[in-house]
């Protein structure tokens, strides 16, 4: 979801709401593309407000979090210390529906005069950038300079006359009116969508689609419908009017923060209500900073993971295709001792009535008394009948020693395959450093990663996760193998019930419940737990094996997180998990 100007607008109000006359007591840039203001507010409290230039995550809220700043600070915070401490805050404006947060602030020079000052946050994607700017609109500094040679369009660099680029290619939507609209979206040969976030400032193609659908039009129809269908001036007047419901509701300052989740993950986020959504996908919030802080804190969480575990998945990755191609080999080569037997029926033939056969003779037709069916045995001309059964019964144990060794071997093989994939989807899981950690360990005792010199045993820090169901009994889920072991066989008592997803690599999930019987809803929240930390949570529906705990049984020897069960129950179940609780 883009950070659009609907959502700047409800930053904006936000930050009128909770900042103006506040004094500008701290200013900090823990981060090179970072600043976190510490503000005085009016009523004697105090807010905390963090801009981000960062090229891949721009972003403007209130936060209760800080962050440790540099032992030396960089300098243009130094020059915002100069210019701004103590400085007060007299407006929060937003140009148009531009991506663009002004900061107007008041304070004393160095003779004790009165000075303005603007501090211009510009939410542009890889062109976001934090300005200082005078009451001239000259630049004084910025956290990023942009010279010529890196941009044609506008240089921001001190002493430079300030400007917003692009501003005169989009229309600003909140001065349109009706004529010029439809004007505007019908000269368009785009989907509807697009001639929307194309005509106009602020606009993302998530809330060009949220006007569509409210205006009961296919995004994706080409704008030409409304020149070629019979009703098309109804359905202009339409889209007009749920286009001009979002600029009022931007205009009044009426905004419904969401975040939409899928599966439990965070998918979009808006300032509006999104009705494009089923509500049960939609959380709601009464603040923009607390979506944008939650939001982006999980993206970038599962973000920051991900690289971190580049090297695990990669290790694994590579483990699991050789192991598979020589599966795949050894396949092949037990399909080739599938004709042992009939060599050893050959051999025996051949004893019982090789007696008649002539000399050099290149076959032999026999009785198979095994299945009533007369067979052809090839024989060997140059050898006796005892001898072209000696040679059979040869082939036979040879074929035979090969297929019990190979039987195992691929065993052992598919087995290491299975937990592969099962740290696979550990990986996967993981969300927090501690939980890479576990993993590397397993790896390290699986012979994948060699342990430096004397390196110990790393001790683990990593948790299950932990829910409460709307019994309010105890849901416990492992995060790796070692913790499905710890769960099922430490933590779980033998009445408590235990979940997989079935035939598939996944979490072991534990329901404790003591000697009571849970209900039907808590058990369905177990199961989409285990569907969900599975390989499969991807699907809408997996099906789940449950059963009691005392009959889950673990083989002497077998890998982390293996185990065995012959008598359970199964339930198809989806994969939303966003209305269980979690634990705190």
């Amino acid at each position: 979801m883009a950070f659009d100007g609907i959502t700047v607008a409800a930053v904006v109000k936000e930050l009128k709401d909770n900042l103006l006359s506040g004094r500008i007591y701290k200013i900090a840039q823990p981060e090179k593309d970072e600043l976190l203001l510490t503000i005085k507010t009016a009523d004697g409290g105090q807010k905390r407000l963090f801009l981000s230039a960062e090229a891949s995550l721009p972003l403007v809220y209130l936060t209760g979090s800080n962050k440790q700043a540099p032992m030396t600070a960089p300098g243009f915070c130094m020059l915002l210390r100069k210019h701004l401490q103590n400085g007060r805050i007299t407006d929060i404006t937003q140009p148009g529906l531009e991506r663009i947060i002004q900061l107007h602030i008041e304070h004393l020079d160095e003779m004790g005069d009165l000075c303005k000052k603007t501090l211009a946050i510009e939410i542009m994607g890889k062109h976001s950038n934090i300005i200082f700017l005078s009451d001239e609109n000259k630049i004084i500094d910025s956290i990023k300079h942009i010279s010529g040679m890196v941009s044609s369009v506008r240089e921001v660099l001190p002493g430079r006359d300030y400007f917003i680029p692009g501003a005169d290619q989009k229309q600003n939507p909140l001065l349109t009116d009706e004529a010029s609209f439809k004007a505007l979206i019908t000269g368009k040969a785009q989907p509807i969508y697009k001639a929307l976030y194309t005509s106009y400032t602020g606009l993302s193609p998530v809330i060009s689609q949220e006007i569509c659908h409210a205006a009961h039009l296919d995004a994706d129809c080409s704008s030409a419908v409304f020149a070629e269908s019979p009703d098309g001036a109804d359905l202009i007047s339409g889209l007009y009017r749920s286009f001009s419901a979002v600029m009022d509701s931007v205009k009044q300052g009426c905004f419904s923060p969401v975040i939409i989740y899928e599966t439990g993950k965070p998918v979009e986020f808006s300032a509006i209500t999104l009705s494009s959504w089923p509500e049960e996908n939609c959380r709601h919030f009464s603040s923009i900073s607390e979506v944008l802080e939650l939001y982006y804190a999980q993206k970038n969480q599962i973000s920051r993971i991900r690289q971190k575990s580049s090297d695990l998945r990669r290790i694994v990755q590579t483990a699991l295709e050789r192991n598979v191609k020589k599966y795949d080999l050894q396949v092949r080569q037990l399909k080739d001792t599938e004709k042992r037997e009939k060599y050893r029926i050959y051999g025996e033939l051949l004893n019982t009535y090789g007696y008649g056969v002539e000399p050099g003779a290149s076959s032999m037709e026999a009785l198979n008394y095994y299945t009533g069916e007369m067979i052809t045995i090839p024989l060997e001309p140059q050898l006796s009948t005892s001898e072209n059964a000696k040679k059979y019964f040869e082939k036979y144990n040879k074929l035979k020693r090969t297929f019990e060794a190979l039987t195992a071997l691929t065993k052992e093989v598919q087995d290491e395959i299975t937990h592969l994939q099962s740290v696979q989807t550990s990986l996967s899981i993981a969300l927090q450093e501690e939980d890479l950690v576990q993993i590397k360990e397993e790896l390290i005792e699986s012979g994948y990663i060699r342990r430096k010199g004397k390196q110990k045993k790393i001790s683990f820090k990593s948790v299950p996760f932990h829910y409460i169901s709307c019994d309010g009994d105890d849901i416990y889920v492992g995060k790796n193998n070692y913790q499905n072991d710890e769960i099922t066989f430490s933590l779980a008592a033998g009445n408590d019930w235990w979940f997989h997803a079935k035939g598939i690599p996944g979490s072991h999930v534990v329901l404790k419940c003591g000697n009571k019987t849970p209900s039907d809803a808590a058990f369905e929240e177990a199961a989409r737990l285990a569907a969900y930390y599975s390989s499969g949570r991807e699907q809408q529906k997996l099906e789940v094996d449950y059963l009691q705990k005392k009959n889950v049984k673990k083989p002497g020897g077998s890998k982390p997180g293996f185990v065995v069960y012959y008598t359970n129950y199964s339930m198809m179940i989806d994969t939303d998990i966003s209305g269980i609780r979690k634990a705190d």
